[in-house]
């Protein structure tokens, strides 16, 4: 089969190609920007690639157009088409579907589905549950909306492991389908094992309240079958509500005291109790109660295809997190950088207190660097929940263009240990003159941030230059 995807270049598309192209599809895209790394990837692949959404690529005559949700109806200020490919589609009659609905209907039948759902940590336990799996033998298939470092690829099709079905593990987006299937992309999945790791208000743009998303979750929940586990932190009453609606599955909760797998110790080493009864230990390099959760949520999925906790647990000693969660992109002068995809208000404090934590015995500040990039923080629907999400950090420095309100005003209550820069370059002076051998800055957003993380680096290294000149003279 021949299949062009329009939106090609996104996490969730790129891998999908990535399948397509490794199951024996023929796979061919285009998207707005194909630029590296995710161009240099799909191209080794050998999937041909084109600029912009033109409707001279009818002529390439596809089985059939696979669009992403990047793709609309929308105009341009002169009334032309944003997506002028997609009118084109329509206007021809010709036979389109979403990536979801592909993927769901010609790459995960026949296999055991494990899916991994959560307002925060899907990334990162998706990862952990693939690593699992992989290090029992079971050579899984996964698609996950970033690169586990154990892998150092998004997305693989899998095979199977003697006479045993084939496994795929998958990252379960509740975020639309298409604009023309609004429903969460994670009903089309289908899981066998589904993973519902939390769950919060966000996407503001598309739902109106916390109900709307867990009617969406209930919605995942009907699809699992009776022989299939649904895997619940205990600690969120807004899941409670979700399975109260109906749950028609095996439920293992893991999290609160009463769960069925709870964690004695701390996030970085830590016993894995089964009811009561420890089965394993977990000590790794990562830190905060969140991925403690996400750890707990794993074991207990992986246990659902036959890998024992104490397996799952010793699988964990030698998972490598996944690129842009805490990830050190450099110390210079003493200050160490990190980059991280935190964005919404939870994941924000998480990711501080985890760090806090982590450094507490040597005593060095926190400098949190974040940008309102996501659609709700642009939205402003969880701005007065800013102060609170950094309350861990010493210094907070905003990238405040752009939004449709005052970062100054909601950072107020944080006095002197907030700062809000208008661009790229001044947020990087401001961190750059602020910060001080022993600091750890935490740069947080869920896009490219400007390339912040190289030009603090290099502003850092400028500042002890001069210093040392200076000190000279």
């Amino acid at each position: 089969m021949h299949i062009h995807i329009l939106g090609i270049c996104g996490t969730f598309m790129g891998g999908l190609a990535a399948l397509a192209r490794e199951a024996g599809h023929r796979v061919t895209g285009c998207d707005a920007g194909v630029y590296p790394p995710m161009s240099d990837q799909l191209r080794a692949l050998d999937i041909a690639l084109i600029e912009g959404f033109g409707a001279d690529q009818l002529a390439l005559k596809p089985d059939v157009w696979v669009v992403g949700n990047v793709v609309s109806r929308a105009r341009q200020g002169d009334g032309s088409p944003r997506y002028p490919l997609m009118e084109a589609i329509l206007d021809a009659g010709l036979p389109y579907t979403s990536g979801p609905q592909w993927l769901s209907e010609h790459l995960l039948p026949g296999r055991h589905v494990l899916a991994v759902a959560g307002t925060h940590g899907k990334t990162t336990t998706t990862s952990m549950l693939a690593w699992i799996l992989e290090h029992a033998g079971r050579q899984p298939g996964f698609l996950v909306g970033g690169v586990p470092a154990n892998f150092g690829i998004s997305a693989r099709f899998g095979a199977a492991a003697g006479s045993q079905r084939p496994l795929f593990v998958i990252e379960a987006d509740e975020y639309d389908t298409a604009f023309f299937d609004k429903r969460s992309k994670f009903v089309h999945y289908r899981p066998r094992t589904a993973v519902l790791n939390n769950l919060e208000f966000d996407h503001a743009d598309i739902f109106d309240d916390l109900a709307a998303i867990e009617r969406q979750f209930h919605h995942l929940v009907r699809t699992v079958p009776a022989s299939g586990r649904v895997v619940v932190n205990g600690l969120e009453e807004s899941l409670a509500r979700v399975l109260h609606q109906g749950c028609w599955s095996e439920v293992r909760s893991f999290g609160a005291a009463i769960s069925d797998f709870t964690a004695q110790g701390e996030p970085h080493a830590f016993d894995v109790l089964e009811r009561g009864r420890q089965r394993g230990r977990v000590q790794w390099e990562l830190s905060g109660i969140h991925n403690q959760l996400n750890a707990l949520a794993a074991i207990a999925a992986a246990q659902h295809v036959g890998v024992e906790p104490e397996a799952a647990a010793a699988a964990l000693a030698e998972f490598r997190n996944v690129k842009r969660r805490m990830e050190l992109r450099g110390t210079v002068a003493g200050v160490a950088v990190y980059d991280d995809f935190a964005h919404h208000p939870t994941a924000i404090r998480t990711t501080l207190d985890g760090l806090r934590r982590r450094v507490a015995a040597d005593g060095g500040r926190i400098l949190a660097v974040f940008e309102p990039r996501s659609n709700t923080m642009k939205l402003g629907s969880m701005k007065a929940q800013l102060p609170w999400s950094l309350e861990p950090s010493d210094l907070a420095f905003c990238h405040g263009q752009g939004l449709g309100w005052d970062a100054g005003e909601a950072l107020r209550p944080m006095g002197a240990r907030a700062e809000v820069a208008g661009s790229i370059d001044e947020l990087v002076r401001r961190v750059a003159a602020a910060a001080r051998p022993g600091d750890h800055v935490v740069c947080m957003s869920n896009g490219s941030f400007g390339g912040i993380h190289a030009k603090l680096l290099d502003a850092l290294g400028t500042a002890r230059a001069h210093g040392a000149e200076r000190a000279l003279s």
